[in-house]
């Protein structure tokens, strides 16, 4: 079922009904116990100071202290609950972002990666708060209650002007959400934007500054910058205007119930205790008044904020994942149709090495993102030891194949945590995979080794050092199957030779299929079979050294 905002919020409540209702209770013990302290001041006034009663004084003072331990208590312990149900709800939203986005086959959204981000950090936690602000309404209302109920017992005239008053105000404040909550969406929005630019720029740092692109750069962030700087002046401004027009619109309320209270006062239709309470209550309907105006407030954010959550959680997966357990196998295309593809059919057997040729680079985007599972074609299949890859659970596709794409992503401080792949290698195995991916390089500079130190992402080591690194963990993982994109396109001819033969030796050591994506004449050199796709079509098929002798091939694999 499709994730809504309303849905999405439903079930947040649902997961926390324990800790948002005790808060709720606690809360409104609180307010409570608020409300009635102008009344017993009213009564102390009344019963024990306009009468000297000693006995009614000391009864008085108990009843007092016993007021305002409940109210203390009260607030401490629905902010206790609350707490808790927050950082769990903000946690679950954290992970279940997260497992969408990284999990599974992968999602199609048009954000970036800075956006989603933004979403999976700060808008799981505002998505998170609209607990509190369920717990502050409920509050807020039933310190309104007890105010208008005590005040009607007093004089019906007062409690009915707040009667009427109150939900006035109340509703006058909710017509000015729409526009708090759309100047917040294009707030977080415009966030968004300039948080993914800037995490592209800083990827793209080195390469930016090779070619004289930083300037251009930074004008981009600028602007982007700008444009959230803007919209949050507007969010700040619609939030100053709507806290005014609450605060105003309430202290004329106040204004008015005090002058009414002090006329009847002076007209002997209430008494000085009686006056004091209706003061008192006036001064504090102002709390839930404004907790009120500030839960609507809120509300819009934190609306918007569950709405981006809700979008990716909504976002449909690019290939549906299955139940049945992947086992090694030939993975194989048959007779697959697809953008860019016309009926391909080829299959890699265990232990063989396989070169994929294509002059379109959307073929090859098309070919791997079909053998990594995270397309479905629009007809034949693709299969992993006779079963469709959809039908398989992703979690064990992953352990039996392993796409390794070009986009070079590096996780982790040092050599040593980039290329840990969740099993538990020796030092002998890291420097195995390193060697094969003609690393020897990067581990002779200097005396740290393996622990040598890394900035985000690798920034620190050249393109060529970085491929080969991604290449190297890609090894390591030593899956049944893997298939690589084109992993030697930022080396030097001598090194590329060098990695052919190095990932020749390694896979065929561990009897492993492996798929070579490429148009690298050394690799595909080394391969047992070259598969020719052309106009979407298998073309030819044979060893590399054979296939040189068509045109059409060699002008692929020798520009």
């Amino acid at each position: 079922m499709p994730q809504t905002t309303a849905r999405l919020i439903g079930q947040m409540f649902w997961r926390q009904r324990r800790d948002t209702s005790l808060c709720a209770a606690f809360w409104s013990l609180h307010q409570v116990c608020e409300a009635l302290v102008p009344v017993a001041i009213g009564l102390v006034i009344d019963q024990a100071v306009g009468t000297g009663s000693t006995s009614a004084m000391a009864w008085s003072v108990l009843g007092i202290f016993a007021l305002f331990t409940a109210l203390t208590m009260g607030w401490r312990s629905g902010f206790w609950f609350l707490s808790k149900a927050v950082v769990e709800e903000s946690h679950e939203l954290r992970m279940r972002v997260v497992r969408r986005v990284v999990g599974g086959r992968g999602i199609r959204t048009n954000r970036q990666s800075g956006e989603l981000l933004s979403i999976a950090t700060s808008d799981t936690q505002s998505a998170a708060e609209l607990l509190e602000l369920g717990s502050r309404g409920v509050s807020a209302f039933v310190g309104l209650t007890v105010s208008t109920v005590v005040l009607l017992r007093i004089d019906w005239s007062l409690g009915l002007g707040l009667v009427v008053g109150v939900p006035i105000l109340v509703l006058g404040l909710n017509a000015l959400g729409p526009i708090v909550g759309r100047h917040t969406s294009a707030q977080q929005q415009a966030i968004g934007r300039a948080a993914a630019t800037a995490s592209d720029l800083l990827r793209g740092l080195r390469p930016l500054r090779g070619f004289g692109g930083v300037d251009e750069a930074a004008r981009r962030y600028r602007a982007a910058s700008r444009t959230s700087l803007r919209a949050s002046v507007g969010t700040v401004k619609a939030g100053a205007t709507f806290v005014g027009a609450s605060t105003f619109t309430t202290g004329l309320l106040i204004t008015v119930v005090a002058a009414l209270a002090g006329w009847y006062a002076l007209q002997g239709r209430i008494t000085v205790g009686q006056l004091i309470t209706i003061v008192g209550l006036a001064t504090f309907i102002t709390d839930p008044v404004l907790n009120l105006a500030d839960c609507v407030f809120r509300l819009a954010t934190a609306r918007a904020s569950a709405a981006r959550v809700a979008e990716v959680l909504a976002a449909p997966e690019r290939a549906a994942s299955g139940v049945r357990t992947a086992e090694p196998g030939m993975l194989a295309l048959d007779e697959v149709h697809a953008p860019g593809l016309d009926g391909v059919g080829f299959a890699v057997r265990p232990g063989e090495m396989l070169g994929v040729v294509t002059g379109e680079s959307d073929t090859a985007d098309d070919v791997t993102d079909l053998l990594a599972g995270a397309r479905s074609p629009e007809r034949g299949e693709v299969t992993l030891a006779g079963m469709p890859l959809p039908e398989l659970d992703v979690a064990s596709l992953r352990r039996a194949v392993l796409v390794e794409p070009h986009g070079v992503d590096l996780l982790g401080a040092t050599l040593r945590e980039v290329l840990q792949t969740g099993d538990d290698r020796d030092d002998a195995a890291l420097s195995a995979s390193m060697t094969a991916a003609s690393l020897g390089d990067l581990l002779a500079d200097g005396d740290a080794g393996l622990d040598r130190e890394l900035t985000d992402h690798g920034l620190n080591l050249s393109g060529g050092q970085r491929q080969r690194l991604a290449l190297a963990r890609a090894l390591l993982a030593d899956r049944p199957v893997t298939v690589f994109r084109d992993p030697t396109t930022a080396v030097d001819a001598v090194t590329e030779q060098a990695i052919a033969d190095g990932i020749r030796a390694y896979r065929a050591g561990h009897g492993h299929a492996t798929v070579l994506v490429t148009t690298s004449a050394p690799l595909l050199d080394r391969c047992d079979r070259v598969i020719f796709v052309r106009a979407g079509r298998v073309a030819a098929t044979g060893r590399h050294r054979d296939l040189l002798a068509q045109p059409a091939y060699a002008e692929v694999v020798r520009r």
